[in-house]
């Protein structure tokens, strides 16, 4: 009689695909029922009830962007790990304050800005106007705060009241720009950097030819940061009932006060009017349960701004009909495809052309927070927004925080440009940094010999030295560049070269500077540049607003359900899912990024970039 039990190795390799075939339908069950969980959610948060004397928690966590850097099935992820969000943007900050301003339901607003890690001053003064509209419509902010720095305060003077914990600060310091030079290292290393620029005032590529700042780099950086700080204490005064020049003194002598006040920087920052009271967390719920309805044994009524922002989906959905169409032009200019967060050439132009093709899309309004980058970049989404123009939409530019030099450069097809006073723009100018490493070579033994055929053949050779005849070449390019740059600038502004050129040369304005010089047309934010729009549109009171982003996939689109829902987030945490601290940070090391893309080995290309974020 045969036997017909299996071996031992047989029966060990069995026991082994079973447990991976459990393991199998175990995992795609879990992500049927995460799905279907997410699904859920995301219906029943189209339900949730706010009653009556309400308060909207506004507590953004991150960096307030204009758009989302990170992919969204990577912000899935972070949400269903419970990582610290790294971004939050702008417009659903902005969307959830306007709703709730005319929201019956909504009593109060308590601004709780002790998780944001980045905020530009520009943005600041958009949230703060924001907060007035708030205001106006008769219902009161309040800040809670355990700490504030200084862009976070600018936009916490615009509440009824700031309260401080008692071990907390209010740190006014003003502003500086400081950068790395590495013409040592780079001599060190033997590179040699061949910086060739339009513009007395162009300090891009200084960090790379000296070891120290130009005077002309000082003083235009003093002049423009003078300015934005000036803007910045007349709004803290302003807001505050403060006397501007007391409070610049009170920074001046920062040392005394302090002193004065044993090292308590709480009670300093209320002796000099910056907050209204100091209470811990505790005491601050309880004056919030006093004003408005309690909830449980220590809480109050209130909805935090992402369910507030869930619930009113529905109107945010794009409807049929006249829309004006936001098209968010955020981060350095490069060639190319490129995803949300930066500018890339040709995606960006596709992305203006779809808006000019829509039928529905009545006018155009450019949302630009760049420092600038590639010149023929920044030229493919001029020319795109010139045939918006001529296709009879109008194009309206709103500038963010940062509108420079290439961001300067495509906001030029415009009918009108809108900035805040303390956006950073102008640095018209133009350069081209090119490396060569012969004596690093010769560091090594190595050396590099040849011949060609003309003086330029093998000239880009990072190699060998640069040739006379090419550095003449790039001169001519960057000279032309330079004209086409203040020509375009000349053409839009009713102005000549000649009136341009005075106010170029690769200098840096704050938005209040550059209107006195005609740069751009008026002062205000992205909702005044909307309504403007919307006016030369002749839309009257009817148009939606719409954002016009790449399509995100069906995978995507399912991540982000999943992600966004509480349920699906408890049972992540329940079976332990996370993800590495800090994989969603961004890098602040952006000068030693382009260094070392410039020592790779980049080939030439013109810039029309920035380097001139105030911290």
């Amino acid at each position: 009689m045969t036997n017909t039990n299996p071996g031992p190795i047989r029966r060990f390799f069995r026991a082994i695909w079973n447990a991976v075939n459990f393991t199998r339908r175990l995992v795609f069950n879990l992500i049927f029922v995460i799905v279907l969980v997410a699904i859920i959610g995301a219906i029943s948060s189209e339900r949730v009830t706010i009653e009556a004397r309400t308060a909207l928690v506004l507590d953004p966590a991150g960096a307030v962007v204009e758009q989302y850097a990170s992919d969204p099935t990577q912000r899935a992820l972070a949400g269903l790990a419970g990582n610290q969000e790294a971004e939050v943007q702008l417009r659903d900050l902005l969307d959830a304050i306007d709703a709730a301003a005319k929201d019956k339901r909504i009593e109060r607003m308590v601004f709780i800005p002790d998780q944001i890690t980045s905020l530009g001053l520009a943005s600041a003064r958009e949230l703060g106007a924001a907060f007035d509209r708030f205001k106006a419509s008769g219902k009161e902010i309040i800040a809670v705060s355990a700490g504030m720095e200084q862009n976070v305060y600018l936009l916490a003077t615009h509440a009824n009241r700031i309260l401080l914990d008692p071990e907390g600060a209010v740190l006014l310091e003003g502003f500086a720009n400081y950068r790395s030079y590495y013409k040592d290292a780079l001599d060190k290393l033997g590179v040699q950097a061949h910086l060739i620029r339009v513009g007395t005032f162009k300090s891009a590529g200084e960090p790379y030819v000296l070891d120290h700042a130009s005077d002309a780099a000082k003083e235009a950086d003093a002049y423009w940061m003078g300015g934005i700080w000036q803007e910045y204490l007349d709004e803290v005064g302003s807001q505050r009932k403060i006397d501007t020049a007391k409070l610049a003194d009170d920074i001046a002598h920062y040392d005394s006060r302090i002193a004065a006040q044993n090292g308590d920087l709480a009670k300093l920052a209320l002796e000099q009017k910056l907050v209204d009271e100091l209470a811990t967390r505790s005491q601050a719920r309880e004056q919030l349960r006093a004003l408005g309805a309690a909830e449980g044994s220590d809480s109050f009524r209130q909805i935090d701004y992402r369910h507030y922002l869930g619930s009113m989906l529905a109107q945010r959905l794009p409807r049929p009909g006249d829309a004006v169409a936001v098209v968010v032009a955020q981060g350095e200019i490069v060639p190319g495809e490129r995803q949300p967060g930066m500018i890339g050439g040709v995606s960006t132009a596709n992305i203006i052309r779809g808006a000019r093709e829509d039928k529905s899309v009545k006018a155009i309004v450019l949302r630009v927070n760049s420092p600038g980058g590639d010149v023929f970049a920044s030229e493919q989404v001029r020319r795109e927004l010139a045939q918006a123009r001529e296709a009879g939409k109008p194009v309206v530019v709103s500038m963010g925080d940062v509108a420079a030099s290439g961001g300067y450069w495509i906001s030029l097809a415009s009918d009108e440009i809108w900035a805040e006073p303390n956006t950073i723009t102008g640095s018209i100018g133009i350069f081209g940094l090119f490396m060569t490493i012969p004596d690093a070579l010769g560091k090594l033994g190595i050396n590099t010999d040849g011949v060609g055929t003309t003086p330029l053949a093998g000239a880009f050779d990072i190699r060998r030295p640069m040739s006379p005849q090419l550095e003449a070449v790039l001169a001519s390019v960057i000279g032309r560049g330079y004209q086409q740059f203040i020509g375009n600038v000349a053409k839009a502004r009713s102005k000549t070269p000649e009136q341009v050129d005075q106010i170029a040369q690769g200098r840096v304005w704050s938005g209040a500077q550059a209107k006195e010089r005609g740069l751009v047309d008026k002062l205000g934010g992205l909702t005044d540049a909307i309504a403007a729009a919307a006016a030369r549109a002749k839309l009257g009171d009817t148009y939606q607003v719409r954002y016009v982003e790449p399509p995100m996939s069906p995978w995507q689109r399912i991540a982000m359900a999943i992600g966004g829902s509480d349920a699906a987030v408890g049972i992540a945490r329940w079976s332990g899912f996370s993800l590495p601290p800090g994989t969603l940070k961004r890098s602040e090391l952006h000068e030693l990024n382009a260094l070392a893309d410039i020592l790779r080995g980049k080939r030439y290309a013109m810039f029309a970039h920035c380097l001139c974020e105030p911290h």
